[in-house]
């Protein structure tokens, strides 16, 4: 394979999509990888590492096929990795003209997209008319910082054909990596959504002086309000207890790599949202997961009081102190 060609395309610059790179390096030769900033591209040709996410990651140049042009990208490879912020995905395909509808399309975007409320997955098939098997989730337990430090990682493959999930596993996989295969691409693309809302009410708690007991109650809910409202969304076979829901909740919510949580335990500080918006360097999916959350829940009615609670705080102003306490009489 020549470097006019590659087997897969990254697109996005943050910390998952250098994290997935280093992945992809170990058993792909050419890895065609999009980033919008050419100073970015500039920086990683000459350092070969990204200035701005996991700068400890050692990017192996010779297989980078680096462009500033989504669609030029998008043509080079059969396997397209998206890993652009789901507030940014509408945006950032408004000049996309190659044809993807041949291609394998991976979400690596654990979010969902604002205004339409639709997860990665339901966005693809009905705004770019791309058929759910040509579909694959990436999804946790996992956070980019650990990959960079090649800790055991268990990566979650979702996709309705096995083959498609098995082929991009067989690309990832290597001595810190190792992945489970699901068919419910609905169901862990949800769970990776809300459960950024409960990261950031754990974020909250902790920024408000709760300890750790309270923590495992408010946890214990969220794993319930979680399992209730992805089953109200789409009944499957699924056991809540494996790694793709719960697993990933527990990690989004305790880790001190989450973003969601430290968004939250800023707030639970006393910052403003508007203020911590500005000052996170990156972004927080569980900020616009609330909004949409709420919205999709005005039709379900599913009882997600901790859910509900986030909301308020984010977006009507209320006190993070007065809600907690009412919270609290909530709790099982």
């Amino acid at each position: 394979m020549g470097k006019e060609q590659a087997e897969v395309a990254v697109l996005g610059s943050g910390s998952w999509a250098t994290a997935l790179v280093k992945m992809f390096s170990s058993n792909v030769e050419n890895i065609a990888w999009y980033i919008r900033e050419k100073n970015i591209i500039e920086h990683i040709q000459k350092y070969k590492h990204n200035p701005k996410y996991l700068s400890t990651i050692n990017l192996d140049t010779n297989k980078l096929i680096l462009t500033p042009d989504i669609n030029m990208a998008v043509k080079l490879a059969d396997i397209l990795v998206f890993v652009i912020p789901s507030a940014f995905l509408k945006k950032s395909l408004e000049n996309l003209r190659a044809d993807i509808s041949g291609k394998l399309i991976c979400s690596a975007i654990k979010g969902i997209v604002p205004e339409d409320n639709y997860i990665i997955g339901d966005f693809f098939h009905k705004r770019l008319n791309i058929p759910y098997k040509n579909m694959v989730v990436l999804t946790g337990p996992t956070h980019a910082e650990e990959i960079a430090m090649e800790k055991l990682t268990f990566l979650t493959i979702a996709s309705k054909h096995r083959s498609a999930a098995e082929r991009v596993s067989e690309l990832l996989q290597n001595h810190y990596l190792r992945t489970f295969i699901s068919d419910d691409i609905t169901g862990t693309e949800y769970a990776a959504v809300i459960k950024n809302i409960y990261a950031i009410a754990a974020g909250m708690a902790d920024g408000l002086g709760f300890g750790d007991n309270f923590l495992a109650v408010l946890l214990s809910n969220a794993a319930t309000e979680m399992h209730r409202f992805v089953k109200a969304v789409y009944k499957n076979e699924r056991d809540f207890n494996s790694s793709p829901y719960l697993g990933d909740l527990l990690v989004t919510a305790y880790s001190k790599f989450s973003r969601n949580r430290m968004f939250g335990n800023m707030i639970g500080k006393g910052y403003s949202v508007r203020f911590t918006r500005m000052e996170m360097e990156m972004v927080a999916e569980g900020y616009y997961a609330s909004d949409c959350i709420n919205e999709i829940n005005k039709k379900l009615k599913v009882e997600i009081p901790i859910a509900d609670t986030v909301y308020r705080i984010l977006y009507q102003k209320a006190s993070p102190s007065v809600e907690f306490r009412k919270l609290i009489d909530k709790l099982k």
